[in-house]
């Protein structure tokens, strides 16, 4: 039998209540004595021996009639040591953001009883009530702490910040999967764990999630499924046990707890008079009676927060005198903490108010530099600084875990932010006046300048109860947006130079509200502040306003790169599909800077070593560089002869390396500014390189499916890693340089030993292809380096390095992530892709902490209605606009997808039938007459292209599954799916006898299919990159049949025409830049194509001419259609659809929808730097 520690023997039979003279002779039983022997040790008869271990065996439930009782509860002590050893060396303990309990006074019988009911009683789910600063959350931890051995996991949780329940069941899972991927997150899940395993959960704050009020018991919306878990967590058997902490009980505990002795709670109380007297021994000497030490606990009934705050109050006002305390006037002692506060609060100095305030509306620890920018009194830094030290001393504050940064107790800024929601609500639905208007103007109700996550805590808990209340003042919106807008004029009149944050407050209500702001007047004020992200500001006047500390919407594309600043990690840049680098403040989502770098795709930006230069390559075959504080370009890399997909900097910063779509890789010396060395070994264009830590080796993926390691001096290629099955997207170095991680479209990780070329580990979990992974610079809190990948499945995940396992899946964007970064720290994690967001993540708790957001309105398609009246656009910005033709006017906008939309076409009945598909794997049917979806396909991935049969009976859809699907219109149902192309299907045409339907694909081939049959009838290849769109000649009036011509154009810069009936290429049309958009005119004689170079290329069909090239728009041209009359129709990335005389080359007419700052005057505007003024002019604002 294994050695069982005296110590160990003596936890378990205290469990057992068993008495020290009955553990005596128990001991000694087990050491082999018998009773006499053990009567003459301990000096006793035998047969008190007897009665002493029978009462053991009694309290063990080993019933006197047991043979062998001895050797069972041996037996028994043995399965509880070997358990706990086993507990003890897999256990695993998460306290996440517990505070530090270093002193704890009394509460000696509560815990007993609490380790009673989760150790001996085995209790499911244990529940701790009590007002707010009794100690509940203390009590909770040492709890933990003290009975964690026998667990396998403990975790403690706070749901303060109303946790969804989505997130909470997510983050348990997680933790008690030991961090393996769960596949499902739900109560089932949760339950099967603490099933299988000894688990001690711990809820923190459950009132947070409970509406309170007069609905004690009930949950807050979208929180109901709280009460399911802890319904089930009492219900059904398993072996863990859960704690709660609230103010007030869930009505499931009142339920339970009467009829299943598993489920029991403990109302705490107040502390003992000896505890209690503890909080104020070392805060000095205290003079009193006991009878007035015993009524002053007494009236704060125990409660130690209250006695905490109090404690100050005798020692700074009373010197220590608690007689003379008491008998000053016994009215101001109330036992409602609430009480206790608010008579603390009216003692404070008006600046140690405004310190509170300020620290409950940051929700986070808050430094003094930053508490002093967000004070706006005439405050000198030693006045800040003596009412910090005051606030702590009255235990109002304080600083977090040692720390420069100051905080509020947490019932402290309950009543903090209840106070301030109350009092700025009072000031604004008040009679307005200038008195009345003083916390408007000194305090934010949030802050646009924070990190997304506190913004978002700080609208949750002020911004919406003040909106709360105005809603119930003057119950609907015109009437709060005419009295707000009065208490601007007012201010505006009267204080414009003193209005502090009131501006800017009042703005962000009218915004939150979705109020409509077109036209108001916000001219010569203040208004700090502001967050005025994706919010429409049509014809707004902020002339010789100051916008300081204010957020706009920025302009950029789908996202194709990030990368941190190495040496500021502050600052972030982007580069763009639209040919844009920008760099962004990451804290708080502001846009620094941007500008046009390349007249094509910016594939990679990144930062020297030094963070002083930026690289950045382009699909316009350029390498380029530039400073980083001014944004000059340095200088320009031409000898690629493709398209650049990937550069990297040296470790030394002196040689940037290249890799290209020609299937080269370029060495640069940046001292000479020419090409050093050419690496040539790939057989397919080349998508990434790397550089080793120590700069002698480079990596390269490449389209052949490989990764080469080259050897940086002599150009000489030492290993050639195989094992990928479809290209390599990415690759980079591990910190040390010992490992190599690639990506591929195959859907894996691969690492790979460098020194040897082994394959060490495959990490497999996406569904579709990665395009792009980083490694952590630093361990992480976990315990190795992390590998992030992301991919076109719109996830995110990280491994560990080391043995290879899932860490964790992040979700949040709608498309695909193209580009992951992480912080020279290691603690954040930078997305970005082609939904247009940069999403930066929390390493350590896995959460999306800001989201930046930009803007651009492509128009990716148009469509004539059959009588040539209305124009439909699909657009970037997830709708679809319907434009009169005749008036120009957008009569309507569709809304309901979820993603980008790459096509629209009208149904070719005249019944007002248009159809919609894109990113979000959707096609919409819309009634253009009422503007409602009538139906919805789904389909398996992202649409490309959609078009109508000739008789209006079939839709064909193709998508990036490669796959064609042919729809019946009436039923919304799939009938047949056309495989056969090996890559994204980019366009579908149907023939106009609706026999044949044409697609172009970015395998370069097009297909003609049999509509009736499926059948793939005829393969046309030619082409040498991907083919954008394709179209059918008409149907010629004079012969009653089409002409017999296919149109098709791509990124070759060539249109070809084919012979249908011979499948030869008849005509091939050299073009100045990728084509996107072909399409013929009603006669087929001529044929218009859309151009990347921002023209219309108009063409004779017959000679194979060019005719003439339309110029006005300043972006790429998608989309071209032509109208009956042969007019023709070209929507642009600017945005614009254009009307064109295609034998003038006039510009007809240009409808254009309004931006978001479409006629905003910003004239004479402070608080903004020029840069940002530019993209506010970029976006509609006029300096008038």
């Amino acid at each position: 039998m294994t050695e069982i520690p005296e110590s160990f023997l003596r936890t378990v039979t205290a469990e057992h209540n068993v008495s020290e003279a009955e553990v005596s002779a128990l001991l000694l039983a087990l050491a082999g004595q018998t009773a006499e022997s053990i009567a003459t040790t301990l000096e006793i008869s035998a047969a008190a021996v007897r009665k002493r271990l029978g009462s053991v065996y009694q309290k063990f439930d080993i019933a006197g009639s047991t043979p062998g009782k001895l050797e069972v509860i041996r037996s028994i002590f043995q399965e509880r040591y070997q358990l706990s050893t086993v507990v003890n060396a897999l256990s695993c303990h998460d306290f996440g953001e517990a505070p530090d309990v270093p002193v704890f006074f009394g509460r000696e019988s509560e815990l007993d009883i609490l380790q009673q009911w989760v150790n001996k009683d085995r209790c499911r789910l244990v529940a701790i009530f009590g007002m707010g600063g009794i100690g509940k959350t203390a009590l909770s931890i040492k709890l933990a702490q003290k009975i964690q051995g026998q667990f396998e996991y403990v975790i403690w949780r706070s749901l303060r910040h109303a946790p969804s329940v989505k997130e909470i069941f997510a983050d348990l899972i997680e933790f008690f999967s030991k961090k393996n991927e769960p596949k499902e997150v739900g109560i089932s899940q949760l339950i099967a764990y603490l099933r299988k395993h000894r688990c001690l959960l711990v809820l923190d704050n459950v009132e947070s999630v409970l509406l309170g009020g007069d609905y004690v018991g009930q949950y807050r919306e979208g929180y109901e499924e709280y009460g399911e878990f802890f319904r089930q967590v009492g219900e059904v058997p398993h072996q863990s046990c859960l704690v709660l902490t609230s103010r007030e009980s869930p009505k499931e505990i009142i339920t339970l707890e009467g009829s299943n002795l598993k489920v029991k709670s403990l109302q705490l109380n107040g502390l003992e008079n000896i505890a209690a007297k503890s909080i104020f021994v070392g805060k000095g000497d205290f003079f009193g009676s006991e009878k007035d030490w015993n009524k002053l606990i007494n009236q704060y009934a125990g409660n130690p927060l209250a006695l905490k705050i109090v404690c100050n109050t005798i020692q700074e006002v009373f010197g220590s005198n608690i007689s003379e305390f008491i008998s000053c006037d016994i009215s101001v002692l109330f036992g409602d903490i609430r009480n206790l506060l608010e008579q603390q609060f009216n003692r404070l100095s008006n600046l140690e108010k405004e310190v509170l305030y300020w620290l409950g509306i940051n929700c986070k620890p808050t430094s003094f530099i930053e508490l002093q920018a967000d004070v706006i009194s005439t405050t000198s830094q030693p006045e800040l600084i003596e009412a910090l030290e005051s606030l702590r001393r009255r235990s109002l504050i304080f600083n977090e875990k040692g720390l420069a940064k100051f905080m509020l107790q947490a019932v402290v800024m309950e009543y903090i932010i209840s106070q301030f929601v109350s009092q700025v609500s009072e000031e604004i639905i008040s009679e307005i006046n200038l008195k009345n208007i003083s916390l408007l103007k000194s305090h934010a109700l949030f802050k646009a300048q924070i990190e997304g996550k506190v913004r978002n805590a700080q609208i949750r808990l002020i911004l919406e109860p003040v909106i709360e209340k105005l809603i119930n003042k003057f119950g609907n919106k015109d009437r709060i947006k005419e009295h707000l807008l009065k208490i601007i004029e007012l201010l505006r009149v009267n204080t414009p130079l003193t209005s502090g944050y009131a501006g800017g407050n009042i703005i962000n209500l009218l915004c939150h509200l979705e109020i409509d702001l077109t036209g108001c007047d916000f001219s010569n004020f203040k208004i700090w502040q502001a967050y005025l992200t994706s919010v429409n500001l049509h014809n707004v006047n902020f002339a010789n306003s100051d916008l300081s500390k204010s957020v706009f919407t920025g302009i950029f594309d789908s996202i194709l790169s990030v990368a941190f600043n190495p040496v500021n990690g502050e600052i972030v840049a982007t580069g763009e599909a639209d040919g844009r680098i920008s760099f962004w403040q990451a804290t708080y989502g502001e846009q620094l800077f941007h500008w046009k770098a390349h007249s094509n795709w910016v594939r990679t930006v990144a930062f020297s070593p030094d963070g002083k230069t930026l690289v950045s390559c382009s699909d316009d075959h350029t390498v380029k560089l530039w400073d980083v504080d001014s944004q000059k370009h340095l200088m320009t890399l031409e000898e690629h002869t493709s398209w650049v997909r990937s550069v990297a900097f040296s470790p030394d910063g002196k040689i940037v390396a290249s890799a290209s779509s020609d299937k080269t890789i370029r060495l640069w010396d940046l001292g000479t500014q020419q090409c050093w060395k050419i690496f040539k070994g790939h057989n397919n264009f080349v998508r990434s390189v790397a550089f080793s830590p120590d700069g002698k080796i480079l990596a390269s993926g490449s389209a052949d499916q490989t990764v080469k390691l080259w050897d940086v001096k002599t150009g000489k290629c030492l290993k050639t890693l195989e094992g990928h099955t479809k290209l390599v997207q990415s690759v980079v170095f591990s910190s040390d340089g010992e490992i190599l991680a690639s990506c591929s479209d195959d859907k894996t990780v691969k690492l790979w030993d460098v020194q040897t070329g082994k394959l060490l580990n495959t990490l497999k979990g996406h569904t579709n292809l990665i395009h792009s992974i980083a490694l952590s610079p630093i361990s992480s809190s976990q315990g190795g380096e992390i590998i992030a990948s992301c991919s076109d499945d719109k996830t995110v995940k990280l491994w560990d390095v080391q043995t290879g396992k899932l860490l964790k899946t992040l979700k949040g964007h709608s498309n695909s992530i193209l580009s992951v970064a992480f912080s020279p720290d290691g603690k954040t994690l930078a997305t970005g892709g082609y939904d247009k967001t940069v999403r930066f993540w929390d390493i350590e708790t896995y959460q999306c902490i800001q989201i930046l957001q930009g803007y651009t309105n492509w128009v990716h398609d148009l469509a004539l209605s059959p009588d040539g009246k209305i124009i439909a656009s699909s657009n970037d910005d997830k709708t679809v606009r319907l434009w009169d033709v005749q008036t120009d006017q957008c009569i309507s906008t569709l809304e309901g997808h979820a993603g980008r939309l790459w096509s629209v076409a009208f149904s070719p009945l005249a019944r007002g039938l248009l159809a919609s598909g894109g990113d979000d794997q959707t096609i919409r049917f819309w009634d253009t007459l009422s503007g409602q979806c009538v139906k919805v396909l789904q389909n398996s991935d992202r649409i490309r292209s959609i078009a109508f049969s000739h008789d209006g009976q079939i839709l064909a859809s193709g998508s990036v599954d490669c796959n064609i699907k042919l729809w019946n219109v009436r039923t919304g149902q799939c009938f047949e799916t056309l495989q056969g192309h090996t890559n994204w299907v980019q366009s579908v045409s149907f023939s106009p006898d609706g026999e044949i339907l044409a697609s172009g694909n970015d395998d370069q081939t097009l297909r003609l299919w049999n509509v009736y049959t499926g059948e793939c009838i005829r393969v046309l290849e030619g082409h040498t990159m991907r083919i954008w769109s394709v179209a059918f000649s008409p149907l010629l009036s004079s012969q009653g049949q089409f002409g017999g011509l296919l149109a098709s154009g791509g990124d070759d810069k060539t249109v070809r025409l084919w012979d249908l009936q011979t499948g030869e290429c008849c005509k091939t049309l050299v073009n100045d830049d990728w084509i996107r958009s072909v399409a013929f005119s009603p006669d087929g004689k001529i044929l218009g194509c859309a151009c990347v170079n921002h023209t219309v290329e108009i063409w004779d069909v017959d000679t194979g001419q060019r005719l003439i090239i339309l110029q006005g728009h300043n972006n790429w041209v998608r989309s071209v259609t032509f109208s009956s009359d042969g007019t023709l129709y070209s929507g642009s990335q600017d945005g614009a659809i254009k009307q064109w005389n295609v034998k003038t080359g006039e510009c007809i007419k240009t409808l254009m929808s309004k931006r978001p700052y479409e006629g905003m005057n910003i004239k004479g505007l402070s608080g903004l730097g020029e840069e940002q003024k530019n993209t506010l002019k970029e976006l509609g604002a006029i300096e008038d």
